[in-house]
């Protein structure tokens, strides 16, 4: 199966672009929004807390260490990158996508 827009893969892992919604009732994701994955957040947008919950949220999803979970773009923006290394793109999509 090919992969979703929002996924890309390489050797050491893959990247996920993210489109999230803070200030959500909780963090969940919602679908896709563009070619993004759209996540919820529990967490505000304020002193990187929405950035915090996002790798926690992403970490926990794909079974990995908070620490291989990256912010690589987005800091402050809605639309992210997110880098996770040591997952395989089949263990992503099963856990991220979208209805599962």
């Amino acid at each position: 199966m090919a992969n979703p827009s929002w996924l890309t893969a390489d050797a050491h892992g893959v990247t996920i672009s993210v489109y999230v919604k803070p200030r959500a009732s909780r963090t969940r994701i919602t679908g896709v929004h563009g070619d993004a994955l759209a996540i919820q957040l529990a967490a505000p947008p304020v002193d990187g807390e929405a950035n915090l919950e996002l790798i926690s949220f992403l970490a926990k999803a794909l079974k990995v260490p908070r620490s291989s979970v990256e912010l690589v773009a987005g800091q402050t923006s809605k639309h992210k990158r997110v880098r996770a290394t040591g997952v395989q793109p089949d263990a992503a999509l099963a856990s991220l996508s979208p209805g599962t």
